[in-house]
């Protein structure tokens, strides 16, 4: 870990737990939507083909915004519990410190800017 203050360390808890908070929020908030518009459809509600595609497109638009937020809040609370074990701030694949710029603007990096983008490289070969 090469974070050099202690000062550092509460800013980047800070920013994690807003995070987390944030995310959970929109979270639960698009739960209580999807719960709210299904009780309140039927199948009068849709006026034709072109309607039903519609609303079958935002719904899957929905779903993987959701499912982005799901992953994105795993990963702040992996951080989280690496800054709490002290591991916090050191690239998994590698092993160096991650910037702390790095840490600023991405609280739960868990790899430094080089590997990550050798990730991404893979992930694309690969799919």
């Amino acid at each position: 870990m090469d974070i050099p203050t202690q000062q550092h360390l509460t800013a980047l808890r800070q920013l994690l737990l807003y995070r987390i908070r944030d995310l959970e929020a929109d979270i639960h908030a698009a739960a209580m939507a999807r719960t709210g518009l299904a009780a309140q459809a039927t199948p009068a509600d849709v006026q034709d083909r072109k309607d039903e595609a519609d609303a079958e497109q935002r719904a899957e638009i929905e779903s993987v915004s959701e499912q982005l937020e799901q992953d994105e809040l795993e990963r702040c609370r992996r951080a989280m519990h690496r800054l709490d074990a002290g591991e916090y701030g050191d690239c998994r694949d590698c092993g160096e410190p991650i910037p702390l710029a790095r840490l600023l603007a991405q609280p739960e990096a868990e790899c430094c800017a080089p590997c990550q983008a050798a990730r991404e490289r893979s992930r694309r070969q690969e799919g």
